[in-house]
């Protein structure tokens, strides 16, 4: 019987984010099929404990952003990956892929290099050309995205359309915790709770578009939570206090618990200027909220304006007060129709089929 095909998963930092959640969901779903191991921070807790015991862990920094201009995570991950024996490496985010520029063409016997592309940016030239390039296939999580790297010629020959995958078993509708989680963060019953999960990112998350928006849409009973790595920095409350929003938004920061802290909100907003495919999207989806969201990088793929959710343009404050507007105004029967097709839409979108298109392809590189 031949061997198992070995990969190496490889992300780096620490913290939590979209990117780091569908490294950890991607790599249990590969290890199904092939034998899986993962190189990362030993200062990513959250990582560590949840693959703790589940697949090999490999440590090749600690998780300092300054670890980039050093020498031993670079040697470190040479040396897992030539002790390892692997058959395909797969660099979750462009820093991760980073940490293998300056010894990849040196290596001997070179495993298959899978890179991603999470988001709509179009790489540089200079990275296209010094660093896309080794890749022998690109994961990009939306059709969109891919669509627009093929019209500015980044590698099409190489392009693989995977999109992002949620837990089903995690976000669905129900009602368990809401009035649990909205005593502990003294949102009443009848005030409308509206909640954006992304981290404190402006220039990527739009979040001063977001309290922009509010400002002009808000009414007395309502509310905005963030939630999400320095949503409940000193940056984030300035903001607020500049437009007045003091007493209507909560500063939640990161939580554990997003899918409780779903079944506590009425509407799930996104305001985003760059996404992949947004899965913090599609698990409010999942969990039968009426979402309204920016049509950034492949959203506008599943997002139906009034039909599973409202839509905006980037960037358009006024265009995401009036989606907003019209989701607050939605009697029940309306709203159960618009959340049961948001069910609908991210039923479409399961982890385990995108570690089915994963297994395809990487089968398909080692044969």
């Amino acid at each position: 019987m031949s061997r198992k095909i070995r990969i190496l998963e490889i992300i780096d930092g620490d913290g939590w984010c979209g990117t780091k959640e569908q490294t950890y969901l991607i790599s249990l779903q590969l290890s199904k099929y092939f034998e899986v191991e993962m190189a990362l921070a030993s200062g990513n807790k959250h990582l560590i404990k949840r693959l703790d015991g589940k697949i090999p862990l490999h440590f090749f920094q600690k998780g300092d952003k300054s670890e980039k201009k050093k020498l031993y995570p670079y040697k470190n991950l040479i040396r897992i990956i030539r002790q390892g024996n692997y058959d395909v490496v797969i660099p979750n985010s462009s820093s991760a892929f980073n940490f293998l520029l300056p010894f990849w063409r040196f290596l001997r016997n070179r495993p298959k290099l899978i890179a991603m592309r999470r988001s709509g940016f179009v790489p540089s030239f200079f990275s296209a050309k010094l660093k896309y390039s080794l890749a022998d296939a690109i994961v990009v999580v939306s059709k969109d995205v891919a669509k627009m790297l093929k019209e500015k010629h980044f590698f099409p020959e190489k392009l693989y359309v995977i999109e992002s995958g949620i837990e089903l078993s995690r976000f669905y509708p129900s009602d368990e915790y809401r009035f649990e989680i909205r005593e502990h963060f003294s949102v009443s019953e009848h005030e409308k709770l509206f909640v954006n999960v992304a981290n404190w990112l402006p220039y990527r998350k739009g979040q001063d578009i977001l309290f922009r928006a509010f400002a002009e849409a808000a009414r007395n009973d309502w509310k905005l939570m963030l939630v999400g790595r320095d949503t409940d920095s000193e940056e984030a409350r300035e903001m607020v206090r500049e437009l007045g929003l003091e007493g209507k938004v909560i500063h939640a920061g990161f939580r554990p618990d997003v899918e409780k802290i779903l079944q506590a909100a009425d509407f799930f907003v996104l305001s985003s200027r760059s996404e992949g495919i947004a899965g913090a999207l599609l698990q409010a989806m999942a969990s039968g909220k009426v979402v309204i969201s920016t049509l950034a990088g492949g959203i506008g793929e599943y997002l139906k304006d009034g039909v599973n959710g409202f839509a905006s343009p980037i960037e358009d404050v006024d265009g995401l007060a009036e989606a907003m507007k019209k989701a607050a105004a939605l009697d029940k029967k309306e709203y159960e129709v618009i959340a049961n097709r948001a069910v609908e839409t991210a039923k479409k979108y399961s982890i385990e089929e995108t570690g089915k298109k994963w297994k395809d392809l990487i089968e398909s590189l080692c044969r």
